[in-house]
């Protein structure tokens, strides 16, 4: 019981999902490196063929975990390309079995190659929605399935009400579209799917939301968009991948917990131009 004489639910299990963790300067490192500073174990999933085609280097995820294992953080190493059906639910497999019962997604994979209304092709567009919408909703749905099968079992996966075991999930997204045009409106789509979660799995203890982080520079801007960038945004300044984790770190934890259903704007009031 609670001093205040309510009942107290059970933590989320300490253990999280990352997707999209293949270089060290990204997002998912970040993401990796804060969970790991609040004590979670980790599943990293990465595709370094994907990190070698688009982002023009090779994956370092295997640095990374050695650098969170010699702090003592458990980590799990998991590779996939999730445009195959097949693979979300392998993942969240794999990682139950390593670590025990999941208490957080975090998805912050995707296929991002730029081209527009005129020169989108019909694979490229299926490509992004394989990885950004199908293997999303695959991953929330085997999420959800591994909370059930903890609850019919007794574990610490039981479901329940608001701050019960269930766990949390979330998923980046982008508003840019314009000749961005696959990859922006399959974010809309994970956008839509993501939070209905908070909804449709309520009844699990599961709460999503939807962070758009903004621009952040991983590597991919140069002097010229790092400058057009900042003076888009009213301080005068990027965020940067600790930025985002720093909010995810939140949304996670039993502080956060009240947060669902919600797609956050955690930009600096970063403008979008409108082309």
């Amino acid at each position: 019981m609670s001093p205040a004489g309510f009942p107290v639910s059970p933590a989320p299990p300490r253990a999280a999902l990352l997707t999209g963790v293949g270089r060290r300067r990204g997002i998912g490192a970040a993401l990796a490196r804060g969970l790991a500073a609040d004590g979670f174990a980790l599943a990293l999933c990465s595709l370094d063929a994907y990190d070698r085609r688009v982002n023009g280097e090779p994956s370092d995820v295997t640095d990374l975990a050695e650098e969170l294992r010699a702090e003592g953080t458990e980590v799990v190493l998991l590779d996939g390309d999730l445009a195959d059906p097949a693979v979300p639910p392998r993942l969240v497999a794999e990682a139950h079995e390593q670590l025990g019962p999941l208490g957080a997604l975090v998805m912050s994979h995707c296929e991002s190659v730029d081209s527009s209304i005129l020169d989108t092709t019909v694979e490229s567009f299926d490509r992004h929605y394989a990885v950004n919408v199908r293997a999303s909703w695959l991953l929330l749905k085997a999420f959800a399935e591994q909370v059930a099968v903890e609850s019919e079992a007794g574990g610490a996966g039981s479901a329940g009400g608001a701050g019960s075991a269930g766990g949390a999930v979330i998923a980046l997204t982008s508003d840019h579209t314009a000749h961005n045009l696959p990859y922006g409106a399959t974010k809309g789509a994970l956008d839509r799917l993501v939070l209905a979660g908070t909804h449709e799995l309520a009844d699990r203890g599961i709460r999503t939301n939807v962070i758009n982080p903004g621009p952040i520079d991983t590597g991919w801007m140069d002097d010229r968009v790092r400058a057009a960038c900042a003076a888009q945004t009213p301080g005068g300044e990027l965020g940067e991948p600790g930025t985002v984790a720093d909010l995810v770190r939140f949304l996670v934890s039993e502080r956060g917990a009240w947060i669902r259903g919600q797609l956050l704007l955690s930009n600096g009031g970063f403008a979008t131009p409108a082309v």
